[in-house]
């Protein structure tokens, strides 16, 4: 476990003036592994056809479903979740395949 991570849900919400603006519930707080793409034999099997950028394994938090509306931030920026699935189905481990979101310029 080699970082902290955030797991995150965005949610719409009304400012004093009735605008909608989108905000950040953290629902989790954790450690995890973290490992990025690179061009290793694991890597080509697993995300040949996915636009994922980064692996996250972390230990199942009891009563929390993580889906692909959720993000991950980390120290190194945001993450939107493309994946997430037990590993080998023993309910300890959460496996999320993520892809990095960049900031837009403008």
């Amino acid at each position: 476990m080699n970082t902290f991570i955030d797991i995150v849900s965005t949610t719409p919400t009304k400012d004093a003036e009735g605008f909608a603006t989108t905000g950040d519930t953290i629902l989790a707080s954790v450690r995890a592994y973290k490992e990025d793409r690179h061009g290793g034999e694991r890597w080509m099997n697993m995300a040949a056809f996915s636009t994922a950028s980064s692996l996250f394994r972390f230990r199942k938090i009891p009563g929390m479903e993580v889906t692909a509306e959720m993000l991950i931030t980390c120290d190194d920026g945001r993450y939107r979740i493309l994946s997430a699935e037990d590993v080998r189905g023993r309910g300890m481990y959460i496996e999320v395949l993520a892809e990095r979101l960049e900031p837009s310029v403008g």
